[in-house]
């Protein structure tokens, strides 16, 4: 949850509004179910869980997003290592730049 804090004060350092945050499998979806934002970011690892389901229906609603993860490319399904991936840890300039790339 500190590291989720801590994206939390880059993203609104940036300008953006934070919707929501879901550290488990089951919150992540409702907000991707219900949740009215431009844009997502997945950690893959969610309390141990994956959040390809997430990925999943936010893919179907049409709101872009992107992973972050500390395993590379290679933590991702295979379906879903076209997307963008921001490795772990990043930097607040990284962040924005991936942002700005998904939410045209």
């Amino acid at each position: 949850m500190l590291v989720a804090m801590n994206i939390e004060d880059m993203l609104l350092d940036q300008g953006f509004e934070v919707a929501g945050i879901a550290s488990r499998l089951v919150a992540a979806l409702a907000l991707a179910r219900e949740g009215g934002f431009d844009a997502a970011m997945l950690d893959v690892n969610l309390a141990g869980e994956a959040s390809f389901p997430v990925a999943d229906l936010l893919a179907e609603r049409g709101i872009p997003f992107l992973f972050a993860t500390g395993y590379g490319l290679q933590g991702l399904e295979e379906r879903y290592r076209g997307r963008p991936v921001l490795q772990k840890p990043f930097l607040a300039a990284d962040l924005k730049k991936a942002i700005d790339a998904i939410a045209v």
